[in-house]
């Protein structure tokens, strides 16, 4: 066992039980002296010690392994930017915070949060009374969203099980889906199904009449997309007030979020009762992930298949966890969702290397890349690109490039690894959070300065890097010649 040191948590749970030091020391057999040592991270954690303070507190030996602590540093640096930029942190400030006190750095976290909110809604009044709006660093009602599932690491159990235990009871096969929806909407809540095309509102994909009880599903939706609409249905007939109880855990009943909140959920449980758990599961390890084979094999698209992969995190019946990210061709990111440590930054966009941007340049066909984050660690990303037509000649559509990565660690689980030299650290393309956030230097295609970073400037010298960082020998910070 290498050397754990443990203080926080060990202080965090003595304190939470209502032991002094004295009094636990006497429990588990230790000196008053060693045991504050401990405390203070003057001394490891000994098998011995573990143990007896395992024994003592009834939890497991996990609660005092080191904590991962990347994706919280991650946030940090990205919601602690300003502060990074001012001087008055250091980057090595957050690291500790995150290693030594992990609790409080989720709580100063909700603090950030919370105060992009308040700067929010003093925008929206400040723009009704005419006022000047300044809602820098406010959190979109839709961003809050992707927090809420970011925070549970994409894996919401109990609308999980639910929707398999119900998939199970009403026999859901493959191949026969809709059918099968379709007879519990009729005979459990009186829904019944139409798909004629309201020629007056064209764009419209589905509706629900509660009055009439009547499920409108546009024609042009394929087969896979009406047994998902379907299945969101049943989540709002059969779980809404589980529903509304987890939207409220982070947001306040009845607000835009709260409601946004409820339409995320309601998808997952559609695709957990489309897609359930252990089978697919099963047949995800069964075909090394490969997502093609997974879409043709369940019925459904290439999207729909990466997203369910990304929730896969059931204790116990974990599948590789994942990354999930759509993106535009301008780099605007729609969706992202993460079951690991990889940290997607608010801050100056994505990373113009990363993959999921070379899948524009040819449309269904997946790219892979073993990419290197400024910490070392590395990841296998997929991405291909998707396109969607409302139908119809000159219709404009939709076209995102959809990623799915995972830590290296885990790619000799994965078709897509075959081929790759897995262990060849120069073969990784090095990539960062964001351009903002990135802690690459000597990038040749950063797109913005570094936060926190003071850069070098010199009207008689110029550089292949576009934001050169001033070494500590030079002199006051100022422009980069890459400004101008």
């Amino acid at each position: 066992m290498g050397k754990t040191f443990a203080g926080a948590r060990l202080r965090r749970l003595r304190e939470e039980r209502g032991l002094s030091q004295a009094a636990l020391a006497r429990l588990v057999d230790l000196s008053p002296s060693y045991l504050n040592q401990l405390e203070h991270d003057a001394r490891p954690l000994t098998v011995p010690v573990l143990l007896r303070l395992t024994e003592a507190f009834g939890v497991d030996a996990g609660y005092f392994a080191p904590p991962d602590t990347a994706r919280l540093t991650a946030e940090l640096r990205d919601s602690l930017g300003g502060e990074l930029a001012a001087g008055r942190l250091a980057a090595g400030d957050l690291d500790e915070l995150a290693a030594r006190l992990p609790a409080v750095a989720r709580v100063l976290l909700d603090l950030q949060r919370s105060h992009r909110a308040t700067a929010e809604q003093l925008a929206v009044l400040a723009g009704e009374r005419g006022l000047p709006v300044d809602a820098e660093g406010a959190r979109t009602p839709h961003e809050e969203v992707r927090e809420f599932f970011y925070r549970r690491r994409n894996y919401v159990d109990e609308l999980d099980t639910a929707a398999e235990e119900l998939s199970t009871t009403i026999g859901l096969r493959r191949g026969e889906v809709r059918p099968v929806l379709a007879e519990r909407l009729a005979s459990r809540h009186g829904v019944r199904l139409s798909t004629a095309q309201d020629r007056s509102v064209p764009d419209l994909l589905h509706h629900y009449d509660p009055a009439a009880r009547v499920l409108h599903l546009s024609s042009r939706l394929r087969p896979g997309q009406q047994a998902f609409r379907m299945a969101t249905q049943l989540a709002y007939l059969e779980h809404d007030g589980l529903l509304s109880e987890l939207a409220a855990q982070d947001s306040p009943a009845d607000s835009v979020t709260w409601s946004l909140t409820r339409i995320g959920l309601a998808s997952y449980y559609a695709a957990a009762l489309v897609l359930p758990y252990r089978v697919f599961h099963t047949e995800a390890e069964a075909t090394r992930y490969d997502i093609e084979r997974l879409a043709d094999h369940f019925g459904v698209g290439y999207e729909t298949v990466c997203h369910r992969l990304s929730t896969l995190q059931r204790p116990r019946l974990r599948g590789v966890p994942f990354s999930f990210v759509r993106v535009d061709r301008a780099g605007n990111v729609s969706k992202r969702q993460s079951a690991t440590d990889f940290h997607f930054s608010r801050a100056g966009g994505t990373c113009p290397l990363w993959n999921v941007y070379e899948a524009f340049a040819a449309p269904g066909r997946v790219h892979v890349q073993v990419a290197a984050m400024p910490d070392g660690r590395r990841h296998l990303w997929i991405a291909r690109a998707v396109t969607r037509s409302p139908g119809g000649w000159g219709q404009p559509g939709k076209t995102f490039a959809i990623g799915l990565g995972c830590e290296l660690r885990h790619a000799h689980r994965l078709v897509y690894s075959a081929g790759l030299d897995l262990a060849d650290e120069m073969a990784a393309t090095p990539i960062g959070l964001g351009c903002k956030a990135c802690e690459r230097p000597a990038c040749p295609q950063r797109s913005a300065p570094p936060i926190g970073q003071p850069l070098t400037v010199d009207e008689h010298t110029s550089t292949f890097i576009p934001y050169p960082i001033r070494r500590p020998t030079e002199g006051r910070p100022g422009l980069s010649n890459g400004l101008v």
